[in-house]
């Protein structure tokens, strides 16, 4: 059994190493399998963070949801109270590059929306089990988040991503479903 720390960096490492055109028809894989679920198709507000290497890449899951006249709502994160608000992108130019380069709404430019407002939330991972716990990036955001929020949720993942265990602590809130390349896990 590992501790977290190590698992991210060893997951990291092992993300890092698949190669940009398996990376781009995993995700698209995967999206496919997003956009025939249940949870997706009944959702009109879709909370989702703007991916990253070597997260699964979420720009064709947002240009999906507003071709299909779905709300997107992305996060902004306020790292002195370490946590998180949604605010609705209708474009990618409403964006702004904040640390570690990640992408974020610009807040003069959007507009905020309460948890209960979102139907279902993509939420991002490095490593999941199949009981549906997952292990972030290390900031606790979205644990925090979950903890008000009460829609629907999924993770995306990439099959290496998925792992077998992991210390469970009391905070750690599982995912309603995680699609792979392969399956649909659902954990509850």
């Amino acid at each position: 059994m590992f501790d977290k720390h190590s698992i991210r960096n060893k997951m990291k490492e092992t993300l890092s190493k698949i190669s940009k055109p398996l990376y781009e028809d995993y995700s698209y894989k995967i999206a496919s399998k997003l956009y025939k679920e249940e949870e997706w198709v009944q959702a009109q507000t879709v909370g989702v963070t703007v991916s990253r290497m070597p997260e699964v890449d979420t720009y064709q899951i947002i240009r999906k949801a507003w071709e299909q006249g779905k709300q997107v709502v992305v996060p902004k994160c306020y790292p002195k109270e370490k946590k998180l608000s949604f605010r609705i992108l209708t474009e990618f130019s409403q964006l702004e590059s904040v640390y570690y380069g990640l992408l974020e709404p610009i807040v003069e430019k959007t507009e905020e929306v309460g948890p209960n407002e979102i139907d279902l939330l993509i939420v991002p991972g490095l490593a999941f089990t199949k009981a549906g716990y997952r292990i972030g990036f290390g900031g606790g955001y979205y644990d925090r988040f979950l903890t008000n929020y009460y829609g629907k949720t999924i993770s995306l993942a990439f099959n290496e991503q998925i792992i077998p265990d992991f210390p469970v602590e009391p905070f750690d809130y599982p995912v309603g479903k995680i699609i792979t390349i392969d399956e649909v896990i659902k954990p509850l």
